[in-house]
């Protein structure tokens, strides 16, 4: 398919967790960039943290000059951080660091998390938690570019090995190097573990996701 040719996607609106920091090397920049291309070339929209800096700033504003909507949801503490001149797209500010990621999840159809730092990995972990529990039902991938989160993979995979991580739980997270071939996989996606409990149960502890 040609870089400008559109093509539709079962996903409507994607979340994408990523940090205020670019990284030290261009690959991180480079994906951060190809994925919100990706984005527009299939017509999805962008959920993310609401930042102009760092990987946020260069996926949000990629997906922004494509065309395609982004709406953006910070705590209102982190907004003199993570908001650096004009905002991009919508932008929603909210109480908390919880509150900011129940409405991302309820915001979006999928979870991709790019490279980065504590916070990413802290909220693709509970995304992923929340599925194995049964708080959503929602296709979750991991853009790996150049390696970055074999280790973390890895440690998945140990988790296995000894007995805290159920092998079809294992499977919970879809991962690929490039932003074509993940959300190819992700669109795949049938998920084979057993949900802890139903989403309703859920509902009074995080609202409707």
């Amino acid at each position: 398919m040609g870089e400008f040719e559109e093509s539709g996607s079962d996903f409507k609106r994607i979340c994408v967790f990523c940090g205020s920091n670019s990284g030290s090397r261009d690959v991180f920049s480079k994906a951060a960039l190809d994925l919100g291309r990706e984005l527009v070339r299939r017509k999805i929209d962008l959920v993310y943290g609401g930042g102009s800096v760092g990987l946020m700033g260069l996926i949000s504003q990629a997906v922004h000059d494509g065309g395609c909507h982004v709406l953006g949801v910070i705590p209102k503490a982190l907004v003199p951080q993570e908001i650096s001149g004009e905002s991009i797209g919508e932008v929603k500010i909210v109480s908390d660091m919880h509150q900011r990621k129940a409405e991302m999840a309820r915001q979006s159809d999928a979870f991709i998390a790019l490279p980065g730092g504590y916070g990413t990995m802290e909220e693709l972990l509970e995304m992923i938690t929340w599925s194995q529990l049964g708080i959503h039902n929602k296709t979750i991938g991991l853009l790996n570019v150049d390696g970055y989160y074999n280790s973390l993979l890895s440690l998945f995979d140990i988790g296995v090995g000894e007995g805290f991580i159920k092998p079809a739980a294992r499977n919970i997270v879809v991962s690929a190097p490039t932003a074509e071939e993940l959300i190819t996989k992700m669109e795949e996606y049938c998920p084979s573990h057993n949900q802890v409990v139903p989403s309703q149960n859920w509902e009074d502890v995080v609202g409707h996701i």
